[in-house]
């Protein structure tokens, strides 16, 4: 079974309440469970991991305990080479994905650390997002016969 990393960076945790015109009404535990549902439809085996620290973030993907990760780093996207790096270094393939569209907002959000070395990006489709994410991921390891 392919097992996803869902990798969620700072503030996603105040999802629900921060931004909502933005991001939703959803909060991360109501994101995450439908992720969950939808990943056992797909038969992907899922890990959630939220922290509002780049280091931490690392940590987790130092882990290497995944075959594949959904990332959506947040503020991070626009800032972190580390965990750019580390997303290098552990050689794990990933969607990045954002519940708006980063670059149709402020100008600092234009920037962006993680697509060109993402397997995809999906940006502005909301919660579900994520869905897309994890569809492509069972088609990607279905198609490569790597998958559950």
């Amino acid at each position: 079974m392919t097992r996803v990393l869902v990798l969620q960076g700072p503030n996603l945790n105040l999802l629900g309440t921060r931004e909502p015109e933005i991001y939703g009404r959803d909060t991360l535990d109501d994101i995450n469970a439908e992720i969950a549902v939808r990943a056992d439809e797909l038969d992907l085996e899922v890990d959630f991991f939220q922290s509002n620290h780049e280091g931490a973030l690392i940590d987790r993907l130092h882990a290497r305990d995944f075959d594949v990760a959904i990332v959506n780093a947040g503020g991070l996207t626009h800032t972190s080479v580390a965990l750019r790096d580390a997303l290098l270094g552990v050689a794990r393939p990933f969607v990045e994905v954002h519940l708006s569209d980063p670059s149709t907002r402020e100008p600092f959000r234009k920037v962006n650390f993680l697509r060109d070395v993402a397997v995809e990006s999906i940006v502005g489709k909301g919660a579900r997002g994520y869905h897309l994410a994890l569809e492509s991921i069972a088609r990607r390891f279905d198609a490569a016969g790597s998958g559950g």
